[in-house]
């Protein structure tokens, strides 16, 4: 692991530089290159006799996202298996592509293939975008002389994984949307309508309602202090997610949480375990050993509960148990995954096995997210309406009360 985080943060350092200059006949020449500074890039060329004129960092067009690279992996697969070969593919795919970055990524992969690497160890050079699955896989392929097939393999089941956290951040998308606007809605009230409600009730004279006071007293509140307030609570959202993602001790604890929430908690549970399912079906299938597989499916759980579970099983299949008596001592995959996984075991089919709860838990998930747009409206009518509400029946109480003295 320390080996891939260095290499990661070596990557890091290395940006695109475009450069000028004269060859050994005085022709001008021009290019790229990819170095970790400018010395480089100077010492580079003069070993090849070009004396450099000038160099420019070039500025990325864009940012690589996972859909980026399940988008080439598809068209990897595609042009490979109607023939195309390998370094043409990579041609095609990098110049035609929309995104630059995406372009010079792929550019520098088929530089590696040309000067001997093998694909998978083209690969690994760049662990930010592809993972120990991803590269495992190809490098499983090319050694069984079936690259073509498994690229589409992976191809699939990344456009599977893709997805499904789709799904899972339109679940959460709206509720924390809504969330968000009734707070932006609620500040407005606060720093500005009420104050005015204040300035006309100072006339009156009256004694005022206690729920009037109450909410005049949070609106004082709100314009005294209403930076502190944002500064509080955007830096603390920030540290928050800071160190949900850099500690483990806050990740186990966070990812415990998650799966114990009411309604979300059983979506993101089915979605680990279609994950889960989908991960080692694609490994299993592709003739990496079982126990080598459950290392790159522990990395792709996308929990930490989860991955504690797959290290436990892995130790547990290492030592000679089976994969369903591992899996129901994990105590995190219920009984009908666990008696499939059984049934796949004794069959000799545990990939079609693993695949098919795949495919159930991807449904199930499916249906979840549909049941839960139409679950959380009614929800979130309800509070929205108790906070709006309220706060304008506080501040029309004193108004009411005038109306019945006069009356």
């Amino acid at each position: 692991m320390a080996t891939v985080t260095a290499h990661t943060e070596k990557k890091l350092k290395e940006t695109n530089y475009s450069w000028e200059g004269k060859d050994k006949a005085g022709k001008q020449v021009k290019g790229e290159m990819r170095a970790a500074g400018t010395v480089i890039v100077t010492s580079t060329l003069r070993r090849q006799g070009i004396k450099v004129t000038k160099i420019k960092k070039v500025q990325s067009s864009g940012k690589i996202t996972n859909k980026d690279i399940t988008l080439f992996t598809r068209q990897l697969a595609t042009m490979m298996k109607s023939g195309v070969p390998l370094l043409q593919a990579f041609d095609i795919v990098g110049k035609g592509h929309s995104n630059r970055a995406v372009g010079k990524l792929l550019m520098d992969i088929k530089a590696d293939v040309e000067t001997g690497s093998n694909l998978a160890d083209a690969f690994r050079k760049y662990p930010l975008y592809f993972d120990a699955l991803f590269c495992n896989l190809v490098g499983a392929g090319e050694a069984a002389g079936i690259l073509d097939s498994l690229l589409d393999r992976l191809a699939t089941y990344k456009e599977k994984i893709q997805a499904i956290k789709g799904k899972i951040k339109s679940a959460l998308f709206y509720p924390i949307s809504i969330i968000v606007v009734a707070f932006i809605i609620t500040a407005v009230i606060m720093i500005f309508v009420i104050p005015a409600f204040k300035d006309l009730f100072e006339g009156f004279g009256a004694e005022l309602p206690a729920p009037t006071l109450l909410v005049m007293t949070i609106s004082d509140f709100f314009v005294a202090y209403w930076w502190a307030i944002l500064g509080i609570l955007g830096g603390g959202i920030y540290a928050f997610f800071y160190t949900w993602k850099r500690s483990i001790a806050m990740q186990r604890i966070m990812d415990r949480l998650v799966l114990k929430l009411p309604v979300f908690g059983e979506v993101i549970r089915k979605a680990t375990i279609a994950r889960w399912s989908r991960t080692l079906s694609t490994m299993f299938a592709a003739g990496v050993p079982l126990v080598e597989s459950l290392d790159s499916v522990a990395g792709a759980a996308g929990n930490y509960i989860y991955y504690e579970a797959t290290k436990s099983i892995q130790i547990e299949v290492s030592t000679g148990n089976s994969l369903m008596s591992a899996m129901a001592n994990a105590n995190v995959f219920p009984s009908m995954v666990v008696q499939m996984v059984a049934i796949g075991e004794e069959s000799g089919s545990l990939d079609s096995m693993l695949s098919k709860i795949a495919d159930f838990y991807e449904a199930e998930v499916d249906d979840a997210v549909a049941a839960l747009a139409s679950l959380m409206e009614p929800v979130i009518m309800v509070v929205l309406g108790t906070l709006i509400g309220g706060m304008v029946v506080a501040m029309y109480l004193p108004i009411f009360k005038m109306g019945m003295v006069v009356g």
